[in-house]
């Protein structure tokens, strides 16, 4: 048993599909098959259940799969720790948000500081940023709903009001507040399951006992304001989008309902060794969200 079949049974287990773990790791998918044929054999149990091309994690590959994370976290947390002995300054941050939009500034802000730091960035939803965290592939998580996980962390950077964006000219433009009951009938433009938006959207009608209508759903947040302010239909913003849509032509109507707000958290295992390039992050994310918010006060 070596270090690479490890690896390779680590993400053929994250995937559970032999192809798209091969292409992860950038080797022949024969190589891979093979290497976790030789391991299954070493351990005398199948780690997998197959049918046809299709594989599952069994019972043994799960409990396998928990004792290998722990074992190669513990030999990259190593490799980090002695990196930062050998060259303070240097390093990667590696780093997952459901979107990206909101952190070009905080990322700026960080590369001119630290220039010689490697930054790696994911797009994802909440279920997959708690799948990246539990297998240690990033070292934080900027999300807009809870993670759940064993030796999760979370230090809040942001709570602000959610509102309803509308275009210019609706009937509820000129309103300063509206209540659930009013958008019964109105075309929700709004991002698909797994997103914050989304959660927050289903739990609004939820209270009223009834179900959102989605004229469109989609992946990126950022689309929401475009598309409202073509006429397309109504969607939810937080108040950070103020400023980027004070010159569309759509308008910000304030939701008469408890809890209407969005609370954006960095994340961290706190169980893992935090490199000196993480923990540099960490205090600048805190320091340009606490800045943020007093601008917008």
């Amino acid at each position: 048993m070596d270090l690479l079949a490890l690896r390779y049974f680590q993400t053929v287990a994250r995937r559970e599909h032999i192809s798209r773990a091969a292409e992860e790791l950038r080797v022949a998918q024969p190589s891979v098959s093979r290497t976790i044929a030789r391991l299954e054999a070493e351990l005398g149990v199948p780690l997998f259940d197959r049918q046809g091309r299709t594989i599952r994690l069994n019972r043994h590959g799960a409990a396998f799969l928990r004792r290998v994370d722990r074992a190669l976290g513990e030999l990259d947390d190593g490799r980090r720790e002695l990196a930062d002995a050998a060259g303070p300054g240097r390093g990667s941050v590696s780093l997952a948000a459901e979107t990206l939009l909101p952190l070009t500034d905080l990322l700026a802000g960080f590369r001119a500081a630290h220039p010689e730091v490697t930054v790696r960035l994911h797009q994802s939803t909440a279920d997959v940023m708690s799948e990246q965290l539990r297998a240690r592939e990033v070292d934080f998580c900027v999300a807009s709903q809870p993670l759940y996980g064993p030796g999760f962390g979370a230090v809040e950077l942001l709570r602000e009001e959610v509102l309803l964006a509308v275009p210019d000219g609706h009937p509820l433009a000129a309103r300063e507040r509206v209540t659930v009951d009013e958008l019964v009938d109105e075309p929700f433009l709004i991002t698909r399951q797994g997103h914050w938006q989304r959660a927050l959207l289903d739990r609004l009608f939820a209270g009223i006992g009834c179900r959102p209508l989605i004229a469109c759903e989609g992946d990126e947040p950022g689309a929401t304001h475009p598309l409202v302010a073509a006429g397309l239909g109504v969607g939810l913003l937080p108040a950070v989008s103020r400023a980027g849509v004070a010159h569309t032509s759509l308008s910000l109507v304030r939701l008469d309902a408890p809890d209407c707000v969005r609370t954006l958290s960095l994340v961290h295992r706190a169980d893992t060794y935090l490199s000196v390039a993480a923990a540099r992050f960490a205090e600048l994310a805190v320091a340009h969200f606490k800045a943020a918010a007093a601008d917008a006060a």
